[in-house]
Formats: structure tokens, sequence, C-alpha cells
């Protein structure tokens, strides 16, 4: 911070190898510190991170596929096959962006501890992009769970869905969105030991949360006779949940490489653009959640 309180750039690097973390002061070589400032607005281009919208085109295209391969096999107005390669051809397009975007945000600057300033604005823009292509996403299922429900209601096969497991789990995935919340915090106020260990309790709790909907589907297959093939309900349910504890798992593995990179000392309270972008896409999947609960598990059993 200089002497008129201004932060510095952003830069979300390791501290220098001297351990000491501080940047080269002004006017030192360029080239002893990396900079490619000299490039200018290439350079400011080179930082924007175009993964988001690679892995949300992907999605869509699993999505759509999907939507296909479920429209042909119920109607036969088109091929169920047709569905099924778009969907395989969308999932190793959001593969491959979720891929890109994790390498290029989060580990990049863990194995360039020299490289150049990344900007935090645009990863953070990127993020918000392509959790608004989400948002159509998941409206696209919701829009079709209330079509579901215009007709005859309840379906004979709606297995009781409101019950103690997914309360549970509501409170688990809600405790891990404050406990991140905190974390940054901590982080923020540079007690690192406290930011490692509310960042591992997140990762823990968003570990459960995914084996306790596993034990949810479980249960509604074995016992229920509950699938994905149980009539339009079954459909929308399966659909909408499985989507959402997709995007859970992304978010663990986001979760798991932040506490690989916190462990090895990449993160400060200049140095924390991996940990916004995750938190924000985070806390965006256990909003949908809650909704998700309100209007199909409550919704459901009234």
């Amino acid at each position: 911070m200089d002497s008129g309180g201004r932060s510095e750039p952003f830069d979300e690097r390791p501290p220098r190898a001297d351990g000491s973390g501080h940047r080269v002061p002004e006017g030192q070589a360029p080239e002893e510190y990396g900079d490619h400032r000299g490039r200018g607005d290439h350079d400011e281009h080179d930082h924007r991170s175009r993964w988001p919208l690679v892995a949300a085109a992907g999605a869509a295209g699993l999505y759509g596929g999907a939507a296909v391969s479920i429209l042909g096999t119920e109607t036969g107005l088109v091929p169920p096959l047709l569905g099924v390669g778009l969907a395989a051809a969308g999932t190793i397009v959001l593969l491959a962006g979720v891929a890109g975007w994790v390498d290029q945000a989060f580990l990049a600057p863990a194995r360039d501890e020299r490289g150049p300033r990344t900007s935090r604005a645009s990863y953070v823009s990127t993020t918000l992009l392509f959790l608004t292509t989400d948002v159509s996403t998941f409206g696209a299922l919701f829009i079709y769970y209330f079509v579901v429900r215009i007709g005859a209601w309840p379906p004979a096969e709606l297995p009781p869905l409101l019950g103690s497991l997914v309360i549970v789990n509501t409170g688990i995935l809600v405790a891990s969105s404050v406990t991140f919340h905190y974390a940054h915090r901590a982080l923020e106020r540079e007690n690192q030991r406290r930011f490692l260990g509310l960042l591992g309790t997140t990762l823990a709790l968003g570990l459960v949360f995914l084996a306790g909907q596993a034990y949810e589907y479980y249960e509604f297959v074995a016992h229920d006779g509950f699938t994905l093939t149980s009539g339009l309900f079954g459909t929308a349910f399966f659909g909408l949940t499985g989507l959402h504890g997709l995007h859970v798992a992304l978010g663990i593995g986001g979760i798991a490489v932040l506490c690989w990179r916190a462990i090895r000392g990449h993160y400060g309270p200049d140095r924390d653009t991996s940990i916004t972008t995750v938190s924000l896409y985070w806390h965006f999947v256990d909003a949908v959640w809650l909704f998700l609960v309100v209007v199909l598990y409550v919704g459901a059993s009234v």
C-alpha cells in the first residue's frame, strides 16, 4: 500500500523465492520482475479468461443433448441417439473448459512464480458471466417442472421427498457457504491459520453434502423404485438435483485446488482472485439449492 493509502495492483502469484512476499519497487528493471508492462493493452488482453465461456458452451451442449434424448425417447420426434451424441460432445467441451479454467486461474500462478500480474476484475467478470448462463440453464429445467405441475397433480409415482435427510443436507450446504465467507475474511485479515481451517472445513462440508445426495438417490432408487424414468416428475426431479450435484462436484474440485495452494502459502490479502471467483460460484450453488428445496421438495409435498 502506498503513502496515499491506495492498494497495489492485484497479483496472485506466490510470494517471491526469498520469502519476503514484497513486490519489486517501481523503477526496478521489468526484466528482473517478469513484468510485461511494455506490452500495453496486449498484456491485459492476455489475462482475460475465455475458459468460463467454453465451459458454459459445453454445459449447454450437455443439457441440450439430454433434453433432445428424452424428447426423442418420449415422443419419437427426433432420434434419441442424436441427443446422446450432442450430450457427449458437450461433456467433452465442458470438461475441457473447466480444466482450462482451473489451469489458467489456479494452477498457472502456482507454476510461474515470476510471471506477469493477473487481472482480478477480468476473472471475476467472466465468472459472473458464466453464472449468468447457469441461471438460464437452471431456469429452463425449472420451467419444465412448472409445466409438469400444470398438468395432473400429484403424479402417482411421487415418493416422500421432504424428510430429515434433505433438511440436514441443506443445513450442511448453508454452513459451507458461511465457512467459505469467513475463510475469505480471515485471509483479508492475514490470519492464515484460521483461513486454512475454515477453507478445509468448507471442503469437508461439500463432500458430506455430495455423499448425502448420493445416499438420497440410493434410497429413492432401491427402496422407492423412483428413478429418472418414473414419469415426467422423475425426469424433472433427477434433472434438477443431478444438475445441481454436478455443480457441487465441480465446486468441490475448485475448493480442493484452493486448499492445495493455500497450504503452499500462495494466498494473501492482495492475492485472492481464486478465492473470490470460487466463492462466488459456491454461493451461487448454495442459493440454487435453497430455491430448489423450496420449489421441488417443499412444493411437491404440498
